[in-house]
């Protein structure tokens, strides 16, 4: 295998870049530094809102461009590079279904904020590890902001009693099972592998110049566009039948082990 020509690294963060306990390593920000060091540029690709996902990387936010809510915004420092809307009535439409649902948690991702019902406190606790920034309403069906992504949450799982519900939806939207508990309604040209195409289109970096990193269904379309595309060893098994390599699990540093070989291919 011959990493010596990447120039780009991209990485999904829960179940990939962040430990269980939803950290990011040491080794990795020193790792990054030795990837800035050759010109190779970083991404963080997740379902996570902006604001989320750059308190993580706090040390490094401003020097990598950031891919939030599954690809619907992305932003490089002050920057926004894309941003894809959900029209109101596809809101209004999706929000009707979830309303019918027993179990079910629905969340607004606007850019910078997130709307939800304040009907469950358990549900607030748990959301404050995935939104840095959220606003509890009476009713999120009369918010009229503009909004890129509905994540749905179950405690039990998002397979089982989220999907099939909303599944039949695909016709038109983006339906992702981003997690375990989790599933995603985006837009249909939002997703992981979109923005990372553009990306691509705006760096003049190719495909086999490309490393992605992920573990579940929601990183799929990003995996294909990279010739270098590994499932974590946790990783859903669609994700591990698509990607062209495996690597540890996120406990075990596996974006770091291969990243060390990939600083390793480009000694300097």
């Amino acid at each position: 295998m011959d990493l010596s020509k990447v120039k780009m690294v991209v990485t999904d963060m829960d179940g990939t870049l962040l430990n269980s306990k939803h950290e990011v390593s040491p080794q990795f920000f020193s790792l990054f530094e030795e990837l800035k060091r050759r010109n190779i540029h970083f991404v963080a690709a997740s379902g996570r809102q902006y604001n989320s996902i750059a308190d993580k990387l706090q040390p490094i936010k401003d020097q990598i461009t950031i891919v939030a809510e599954n690809g619907a915004y992305v932003r490089q420092q002050e920057k926004e590079l894309l941003a894809t809307p959900l029209p109101p009535e596809t809101i209004a439409n999706a929000l009707a279904i979830l309303k019918d649902i027993k179990g079910v948690h629905p969340i607004l991702c606007g850019k910078t904020n997130a709307y939800l019902n304040g009907d469950s406190d358990e549900f607030i606790s748990k959301l404050k590890e995935y939104y840095s920034e959220f606003t509890v309403l009476d009713d999120i069906s009369q918010f009229k902001g503009e909004i890129l992504k509905i994540a749905i949450y179950h405690f039990e799982s998002s397979e089982k009693y989220i999907y099939p519900a909303v599944k039949h939806l695909e016709a038109n939207l983006q339906v992702k099972v981003s997690g375990a508990n989790w599933v995603d309604l985006s837009h249909r040209n939002a997703n992981k592998g979109y923005a990372l195409q553009q990306l691509q289109e705006q760096y003049n970096i190719s495909k086999n110049e490309t490393m992605v990193f992920g573990d579940y269904n929601n990183d799929l379309e990003m995996l294909a566009m990279a010739d270098f595309s590994y499932a974590m060893a946790n990783a859903h098994t669609n994700v591990l039948e698509v990607a062209n390599y495996t690597t540890g699990t996120n406990d075990e540093f596996g974006v770091e082990s291969v990243l060390e070989a990939l600083i390793h291919s480009q000694q300097l």
